[in-house]
């Protein structure tokens, strides 16, 4: 008896070394890529965000929704929103919670308004169906000062997802609110994505994962993300969406995406985005992530800093961020405030 108890507490004994070990370990690593994503920070310098347009107006604007994803696209005088932020009735939340909404609303106002009083899109792309992306669109296409040339949205595939997702996230009823809010503003809806290169202003634009592959079905909604490549001249930046090496889309398109200068981080700098062989082969100079620099895991941060040696800039840090893509084939970044 006494032989079996001495096992069992030499077990324990092992066993809570062993976490000790590893939680010790994760945190000192945390602490060390967020010293290098300090240093690595000086790598750009950041001005304050004035509109004035001193730079030009192609520009990506990374707005703070917190962790979540909302871009407006800016060239020539053409607007385009790449998903929307986290709404303010999300269906896993169980408790009352300020959502971005009004937020993005004020800022399509403040930065996209034309002569006549009215915001003009020239198209929103929806990238999954994912609350933190989808969850604004619908009090977007509802505000009627807000005109909406056209919408891409791949249709809602439950296959895609998992189980859990299917019957708890509420993706299914999301996308369905979406489209009747869509339907009864007359704003086409576009569900075979253009698989060519396309203009928008002064920007090119390429869609990748218009079509979810059939190998990469059942492994999450993250599986259908439709990643962004925009080019002006000899500059291009890559919006990731939820693009992970655990979803398949990193191993599967990097290669068709090749070198870009900015990297919007995959999923918000969680687990399995950013993969080193991923950064091997976009080669990013700057990343831009959608979470707070905090929140991003320590091996992401590893990746992007120790092992790909790119800084990282945090949408929430600078209150959204503004990449503007100049006619001399610079790119210059500045903090945004929102409010």
């Amino acid at each position: 008896m006494k032989k079996g108890t001495d096992r069992k507490k030499l077990v324990r004994v092992i066993m809570t070394f062993a976490v000790t070990f590893i939680m010790t370990s994760v945190f000192l690593l945390d602490i060390f890529t967020y010293i290098m994503c300090n240093k690595y920070e000086k790598k750009f310098a950041f001005t304050k965000e004035d509109f004035s347009l001193t730079d030009g107006d192609d520009r990506i604007h990374f707005l703070n929704t917190a962790n979540s994803d909302c871009i407006l696209l800016e060239s020539n005088g053409h607007f385009a929103l790449v998903d929307s932020g986290e709404g303010n009735h999300n269906p896993r939340k169980k408790t009352e919670y300020h959502g971005f909404s009004e937020d993005v609303i004020n800022y399509l106002k403040k930065v996209a308004l034309k002569y006549d009083g009215r915001v003009y899109l020239d198209f929103i792309l929806g990238t999954h169906c994912h609350y933190d992306h989808y969850g604004s669109f619908e009090d977007i296409i509802n505000d009627t000062d807000i005109i909406i040339e056209k919408a891409y949205f791949k249709v809602y595939d439950p296959s895609i997802g998992t189980e859990i997702e299917s019957k708890s996230w509420g993706n299914s009823d999301t996308y369905n609110r979406i489209m009747t809010a869509l339907n009864k503003r007359g704003i086409p809806v576009i569900s075979n994505l253009p698989d060519g290169e396309f203009a928008f202003g002064d920007f090119k634009v390429k869609f990748f994962n218009t079509v979810t592959p059939e190998e990469l079905k059942g492994r999450g909604e993250n599986s259908a993300s439709v990643g962004v490549k925009l080019t002006k001249g000899e500059r291009t930046a890559f919006l990731a969406a939820d693009f992970t090496a655990g979803s398949g889309l990193e191993e599967y398109y990097g290669d068709s995406i090749g070198q870009v200068d900015l990297l919007k981080v995959g999923h918000h700098g969680y687990f399995g985005s950013s993969s080193p062989s991923f950064l091997k082969k976009l080669k990013p100079k700057i990343a831009i992530v959608t979470n707070y620099l905090g929140k991003i895991y320590p091996n992401v941060k590893w990746n992007l800093t120790v092992v790909a040696k790119v800084p990282i800039y945090s949408c929430v840090n600078k209150d959204g961020i503004v990449a503007t893509f100049t006619d001399g084939n610079e790119i210059k970044l500045s903090e945004n405030a929102m409010k």
